[in-house]
């Protein structure tokens, strides 16, 4: 009985090397993607969001000088790496087909050592996405529509 148990053993140990390193890559920048840009629900959507939200997202050590929140939903955001709200853009870039509300966040005085303070803009704006098997792994930039 242990005899037939050991390939399938084997087998069960396997699969999980088999798995390419890129879908588990893909994930990680999707998430760090998702950490660093998406926020859903803003509540504010001023300085003091931008200041709360960096900080909370871990974007203050040291302060970066510019980070952009998009305000949708994920499938929304997916799309635009598909046909169907997205266009290429430049090279291996897409651009939105809709506008996404967004929240742009500069930082302010000359100095990129905490307290961080940020200057918040609030506008609906096409976004333009790096993506990856489908995900949206970096962002670009964005800018209103014409």
């Amino acid at each position: 009985m242990m005899m037939g148990l050991g390939p399938l053993l084997l087998v069960f140990m396997l699969v999980p090397c088999l798995t390419p390193p890129t879908l588990a890559q893909d994930d990680y920048r999707y998430r760090h993607f998702l950490a660093q840009h998406y926020d859903a629900n803003p509540h504010g959507r001023n300085n003091k969001y931008c200041d709360t939200m960096m900080s909370k997202r871990s974007l203050t050590s040291p302060c970066k000088d510019i980070n952009t929140f998009i305000h949708g939903t994920k499938k929304n955001i997916k799309a635009v790496c598909e046909d169907k709200n997205g266009v290429p853009y430049g090279a291996n870039l897409r651009r939105s087909k809709s506008p996404f509300q967004v929240t742009t966040c500069k930082l302010r005085g000359g100095s990129n050592r905490p307290p961080c303070r940020y200057r918040a803009t609030a506008g609906s704006r096409s976004i333009v996405i790096a993506c990856e098997r489908g995900l949206p792994v970096h962002f670009d930039e964005s800018f209103f529509h014409p």
